[in-house]
Order: structure tokens, then C-alpha cells, then sequence
């Protein structure tokens, strides 16, 4: 039997209260949208394993942010390489050339910590900070304020988050800024939200709609993928249950050898003062 996942990574979803957090976390693990939601009381949680690396992130056009190398890792090869190169003694007749194996998918579950974006529960949701290594950083594009809020979350997360989290900005309700300018409801430009991203040096802008699904898997995949470079590049320790990013089998505590993995739906209610994740990654 194969394993489920290759890496399991933590990722938060933070910004105002009333952005649509809850609902692209739906959205995404439930496949469904409500119009209705219970505001957020401290954190809840959802899980979904998605593909990361070659072949399926060949469509998502992430700009590679490695430093050029002269042997590239085996994991970027170009997916136009069809045949592997062989040398040959002199005089002797070249072998036939094979085809070079596909590359074999790698799976991620991302474990997303929903965070509630009411002033009230701050001081808690900041706890949960610690441990992830991703972040999707959520605002209303129909909400001036919210977006104006966007700095000051992103200042308590990089204070609280370990160096080099992957941060991408998330203008939610793209739905309701249609090409009819009698309905559009839009207030922040896309123009606006790329140039903050570039002043506060965020990977990525993303619009989404939780009510379509516009957007909404483009932009999970793009943290996901992200990390996984980083993953590629040794930037974690996946044994170090301290790291945001574990890897399939590593030793999560006395009893060693996989770790026991819950998957809990995002309206399940949150733990008692979350004592029972005991501040690790998932």
C-alpha cells in the first residue's frame, strides 16, 4: 500500500473578520460554499492533499526563485528531456536509447488552521502562528479597511513565524466585481495589491471567489508549491517536530515511525485552549 502523502505542512489563514477566510478553507476541503457562517472562535481546522512538483505543477508558472546551479536538481528536469544520454567505449556501436521514467507525483497535506480575525481573539490567534510555513494573508477587495489591515497582520506573522514563510496575499469576493460597472462592488485595485506586495516583498497576489471557486486551489497550490522548493532546497529539518513541514514516516514522538494524522473537518469545534496540538506542526 502507498503512502497517502510524501509532506504534511502547516498553513494559516489570517486577515479581518468577514474576508471569507472560513469559506476558502470550505471551499477547498469540502468542495462547497455557504452563504451563512458562524463567525470564528479562535481556530478551526481542515486538512486536503494536494500534488506538488512535477508533472502537475508544470501548469502553475511559479517563477523558480533558485539561484542558477550547473547540474539542476533531478526534480526540475525539463519534461522535454525524453531520453536518457549514455556513453559508449570507442569503436564499440551506441546502445539503444530509453525513455527516461516519469516523474513520480509527490503529494502534500496541507493541515490550515482557519484563524479568527476579530481584535477579541488576537492575542490567541497570534499562538498559532508559530510552526507554519505557510501563510495565506486574506482580504476583501470590496473593503478598503481590510485591506489596509493586511500590514499589521502581516508584521505580528513575521514576528511570531520562522524566517522565510511563504506568504501569499488573497483578495477574496471576486465575485462580486463584475465587468458591469453598475454592479461592480470592487475597492481595491489589482494594481494596488501587487504594488504592496512588491513593497513587503510577498511572493504573489492572488484573487479568489470562495462563492465560484475562482482562484481558490490556484492559490493553496501556489503555497504548497512554494514550500515544497523549499523542501527541495533543505530548507527544513523534517525530522524537527518544532518545523512547519514534516515528511511521510518521520519520528513525531516516543512511539516513532509514522505519524498518527487527524483530519478534522473545518466547523469541528477547536480543541480547549488547543492544549492538544501541543504547539507542533500538525
Amino acid at each position: 500500500m502507498s503512502q497517502p502523502w510524501d509532506y504534511i505542512a502547516k498553513l494559516v489563514c489570517i486577515g479581518d473578520s468577514g474576508t471569507g477566510k472560513s469559506s476558502l478553507t470550505i471551499r477547498l476541503c469540502e468542495g462547497r460554499f455557504s452563504s451563512t457562517h458562524d463567525v470564528t472562535i479562535g481556530v478551526e481546522f481542515g486538512s486536503r492533499i494536494v500534488p506538488v512538483g512535477p508533472p502537475a505543477s508544470d501548469s502553475l508558472g511559479i517563477d523558480l526563485d533558485r539561484q542558477p546551479s550547473c547540474s539542476p536538481p533531478s526534480s526540475f528536469a525539463s519534461p522535454k528531456k525524453d531520453f536518457l544520454e549514455q556513453s559508449t567505449p570507442a569503436g564499440l556501436p551506441s546502445p539503444p536509447l530509453r525513455l527516461q521514467d516519469p516523474p513520480v507525483q509527490k503529494r502534500m497535506k496541507l493541515s490550515l488552521w482557519d484563524t479568527a480575525g476579530q481584535e477579541t481573539y488576537k492575542s490567541i490567534t497570534r499562538s498559532y502562528f508559530r510552526g507554519a510555513s505557510g501563510a495565506l494573508l486574506v482580504f476583501d477587495i470590496t473593503r478598503p479597511s481590510t485591506f489596509a489591515s493586511v500590514t499589521q497582520w502581516l508584521q505580528d506573522l513575521r514576528q511570531i513565524a520562522d524566517e522565510g514563510i511563504v506568504v501569499v496575499l488573497v483578495g477574496n469576493k471576486r465575485d462580486l466585481a463584475g465587468d458591469d460597472a453598475d454592479v461592480n462592488q470592487r475597492r481595491v485595485t489589482r494594481q494596488e495589491a501587487e504594488n504592496w506586495c512588491r513593497m513587503n516583498d510577498v511572493v504573489r497576489y492572488i484573487e479568489t471567489s470562495a462563492k465560484s471557486g475562482e482562484g481558490v486551489e490556484r492559490a493553496f497550490l501556489e503555497v504548497a508549491e512554494r514550500i515544497y522548493r523549499n523542501i527541495e532546497a533543505g530548507k527544513y529539518d523534517l525530522t524537527d517536530r518544532r518545523s512547519g513541514v514534516k515528511g511521510y514516516g518521520a519520528t513525531g514522538g516516543a512511539n516513532g515511525g509514522a505519524p498518527r494524522t487527524i483530519t478534522l473537518g473545518v466547523n469541528d469545534a477547536m480543541r480547549s485552549g488547543g492544549n492538544g496540538w501541543s504547539g507542533s506542526c500538525c
